[in-house]
């Protein structure tokens, strides 16, 4: 993987980059639509290539490791050939999953012992396996293997946790070196760090993961419940810290005004379920503000769902029949929202790197989140 920088904003910390994998070109700041299981939910490979366009989505291994197990992705060749999907693709570690699970699993220094949400059969995740099960699904961006803490998180426990993510990410390290590429494409590796809304234990974890020498590096814990003010405080903190010459990873981040607040503190790519799950719940975003599309005031609303047209399902439908189909319970309805949203988050990020590139990034980003900050 290679990483470039290709401008800075004078009035922030933001950046427009590069980069490269074996599976293609990456613009940042990028948003990554989430592809749990193998697909984004309720959205074809086509409409997801030409409508929304992302460069690289991202997969999940807590779930693809459960079903399809990895022997079925071995024998399709990889993740990108079992969905046919031929751009960039980075799974997370399952540590984020595995912390969800808090009433069904155990941690321990040598690992997560858990119980699957499908059938009740117990697992263990180690650090050594978890690399192992990246290199069969096949991601071009694999996340080392971390306990998320929750919020709030009690210091010396917040501490305990980063300290065993910092020893968890040395047994990755040292597994990866021996565990070979599948598919005859490289896989870039990723730390993660931790520190809960701690300054000085983000900063002992962004220095720890600094000096891992990885050829980009991620920050976890956040979004998990705090106030957006320490999300920020923290993000700056790592960023301070993290090299400025390798991409920095936020990681399930967060609304549209959170993804451009973090562009603004140095952040180059996110993730979050938020445009999707929200989606199929009937809530769309747009630059303008958010709507409920199952409120009553669009019962006879027959403009277009969103004037800008950033996807083909804006204007080929009114806010009229998108409020019916989600009334009658219409799967299309959330199909529809879902690239809709989708659609506008990418744009989004895209909208940001030019303004980055043209020197004005600061104040389009403040009059926008003002503007998205409505409800309409």
């Amino acid at each position: 993987m290679i990483f470039e920088l290709k401008g800075k904003d004078s009035q922030s910390k933001a950046r427009a980059g590069k980069i490269t994998t074996d599976h293609g070109v990456i613009e940042t700041p990028i948003f990554m639509p989430i592809g749990t299981v193998a697909s984004v939910k309720g959205v074809h490979q086509r409409e997801l290539k030409n409508d929304i366009n992302p460069d690289i989505i991202l997969g999940n291994t807590y779930h693809l490791y459960l079903r399809p197990q990895t022997d079925i992705l071995e024998k399709a060749g990889g993740l990108h050939k079992f969905m046919n999907w031929d751009r960039n693709i980075l799974t997370d570690s399952g540590g984020y999953q595995v912390y969800s699970l808090s009433a069904n699993r155990k941690i321990k220094e040598e690992g997560v012992k858990f119980k699957s949400h499908i059938d009740g059969s117990y697992h263990t995740f180690t650090p050594e396996n978890v690399m192992e099960i990246q290199r069969s699904i096949g991601a071009d961006i694999i996340m080392a293997f971390d306990e998320c803490t929750p919020y709030p998180c009690d210091y010396n426990y917040a501490k305990r946790s980063m300290h065993m993510t910092h020893r968890w990410l040395d047994r990755c390290i040292a597994h990866l070196e021996k565990t070979p590429f599948k598919y005859g494409y490289s896989q870039t590796f990723f730390p993660i760090v931790q520190g809960s809304t701690y300054k000085d234990l983000r900063m002992q974890s962004a220095e720890y993961i600094a000096n891992s020498g990885a050829l980009g590096n991620a920050i976890g814990g956040l979004s998990v419940g705090e106030p957006a003010e320490e999300m920020y405080a923290m993000t700056d903190v790592v960023c301070g810290i993290l090299p400025e010459d390798k991409p920095r990873y936020l990681m399930g981040v967060g609304t549209p005004i959170n993804i451009l607040e973090n562009i603004a503190l140095g952040v180059d790519m996110f993730d979050c379920v938020m445009p999707t799950r929200n989606a199929r719940n009937g809530m769309l975003f747009t630059a303008h503000g958010t709507i409920n599309i199952k409120n009553k005031k669009w019962e006879d609303d027959f403009s277009p769902i969103d004037e800008m047209g950033i996807t083909f399902v804006d204007t080929e439908y009114s806010k009229a029949y998108l409020r019916h189909l989600f009334t009658v319970n219409e799967l299309l309805g959330k199909q529809i929202a879902t690239i809709h949203n989708l659609g506008f988050y990418l744009w989004l990020v895209r909208e940001a790197r030019k303004h980055i590139l043209a020197g004005d990034f600061r104040s389009w980003k403040d009059k926008m989140v003002k503007q998205m900050d409505k409800r309409l």
